[in-house]
């Protein structure tokens, strides 16, 4: 069932009253007790001037006025009219006794004092303004008799005046210092109560947070939690959720990156050991709810590492996180299956404009190496095979270079197709001249079912024979070999071109 942590310390005040109004009632009827109490004393000669009727009288006040609070407390037992019909029974029993000269002058003060357990002003207030009014109207009554029985006084307004000062005093030192204890009181509470919010609030986090690493345990193959403020670590996939353990100033990993490092694939061991070093996660997660990084199992293939914060101090440096590891294999296959698709073109195979573009920001960022070559290659005659034998035999044309100049490249380099007929290679070789005779050397073996033949423009940049030229420069320099070697192939066929 939810609790409501708001309305606590009302209903704190609420389940009080209850319990306060079942004690002063089993008072009352303890007052009962006082009836035949007196009237022992009637009999033993203790008590001259108090007859049996008075001591009659007393006991069924109290189990007239304790039997209607009784009622009272069984069918409204939290109502303000409830509290206050117990004071003022007591107040009444009191002041009847006093009527009759039964004099316990000290329960004048105890329904005040009984008046703050209910931890309400209101009703403190009302107690002591009723208390004083009865003392004072029963005194008023009784100063006559007293005086009389008091060589003491002179006359009744003496004995009044006297008695009447000495209860003010004593009501106004009580009002202050009940006053005093019931603030005191309420603050207590209250803040007693505030701070139980508080708690509540911070167990309902935790076992929200705990909720939420159960079930991500559940979801990833490793889960370990790790509390920087009492240095330990737990693993949440343990039933028993033991904890280690950790020594900062001289343990550079938890135990379960120590065990996954020797499953991680040879060449990426340093960069899982620097990633997973714990020294200088909570520098690395500062103001960040995760980060993560991608790495190879030797077994499962590639897997991701979290580290996710679960707590942070104001400024927003991880107090708890999770280190999680889960198989990311499929996800990474199918991620780079659709790089593949996008930087691959769909006829040929072979790579696409993008990824030749991508490709030369890559090498532009550095230093260009000696044996770099581009090559330019060109289809001659598609547009003719295109227009009398069809685009089928075209796309056969377009294949069948693609082939030939991929087979020939081979692991030197990477072969693009950039336009219709248009390829382009990113080649490493101190003999380009020998790769373009094996190029056309490929292309003169070719055979297809619409054509016999496929020739080609070659054109190639060697970096070595142009040192200070940029890679457009050697683009540029690859496409005007190309270009010439085209117009050579259709001077020698005698084609005019612009026919």
């Amino acid at each position: 069932m939810e609790y409501d942590i708001s309305m606590k310390y009302e209903d704190f005040l609420t389940n009080n009253r209850v319990s306060v109004n079942k004690y002063l009632n089993i008072v009352l009827w303890f007052f009962g007790l006082t009836g035949p109490a007196i009237a022992s004393g009637v009999y033993g000669g203790v008590f001259r001037n108090i007859s049996y009727a008075t001591c009659i009288g007393i006991s069924v006040l109290v189990m007239l006025l304790s039997g209607i609070h009784k009622l009272l407390v069984k069918t409204v037992p939290t109502s303000t009219f409830t509290c206050l019909f117990a004071l003022v029974s007591l107040n009444v029993i009191i002041a009847y006794m006093s009527y009759f000269h039964v004099s316990i002058y000290l329960t004048w003060f105890l329904v005040p004092l009984l008046s703050l357990l209910f931890c309400d002003r209101s009703i403190y207030f009302f107690a002591m303004i009723l208390n004083y009014i009865l003392m004072f109207g029963t005194t008023f009554i009784i100063a006559s008799y007293e005086a009389s029985m008091n060589t003491e006084y002179d006359d009744s307004i003496a004995f009044f005046a006297d008695r009447i000062g000495g209860f003010t005093i004593e009501s106004l030192i009580m009002f202050a210092s009940g006053y005093i204890i019931l603030k005191l009181t309420i603050t207590y509470f209250k803040n007693l109560f505030a701070q139980y919010k508080v708690i509540k609030e911070q167990e309902q986090s935790v076992n929200e947070k705990m909720k939420l690493l159960d079930s991500m345990a559940e979801i990833y193959d490793n889960v370990n939690l790790i509390d920087f403020v009492n240095n330990t670590e737990m693993s949440l996939r343990d039933d028993e959720h033991k904890k280690h353990g950790i020594d900062m100033t001289a343990q550079t990993h938890t135990l379960m990156a120590q065990q996954l490092r020797d499953q991680v694939v040879p060449d990426q061991v340093d960069a899982f050991m620097t990633f997973t070093n714990i020294k200088t996660i909570r520098s690395r997660l500062s103001q960040k709810k995760l980060i993560s990084a991608d790495f190879i199992d030797i077994v499962s293939g590639w897997f991701r590492a979290q580290y996710i914060t679960v707590d942070s101090t104001l400024d927003g440096i991880p107090n708890m996180v999770i280190y999680t590891k889960r198989n990311v294999d499929e996800e990474k296959r199918r991620e780079e299956n659709l790089i593949r698709i996008s930087m691959t073109d769909e006829m040929t195979r072979l790579y696409n404009r993008r990824c030749y573009d991508e490709d030369l920001k890559e090498i532009g960022k550095k230093e260009l190496s000696e044996d770099l070559v581009l090559f330019s290659v060109d289809v001659n005659g598609l547009k003719t095979v295109n227009d009398t034998k069809g685009h089928a035999a075209g796309d056969e044309l377009i294949k069948g270079a693609a082939d030939c100049f991929a087979v020939s490249v081979g692991k030197q380099g990477k072969v693009y197709r950039t336009g219709g007929d248009e390829f382009m290679a990113l080649v490493r070789s101190s003999d380009p001249e020998a790769l373009r005779i094996k190029i056309a050397g490929k292309a003169q073996e070719w055979h297809g079912v619409y054509t016999d033949e496929v020739t080609l423009s070659i054109g190639y940049a060697a970096h070595k024979d142009n040192p200070d030229a940029t890679l457009v420069d050697l683009e540029h320099i690859a496409d005007e070999d190309m270009y010439a070697q085209k117009a050579k192939y259709y001077k020698e066929r005698g084609i005019d071109r612009r026919r």
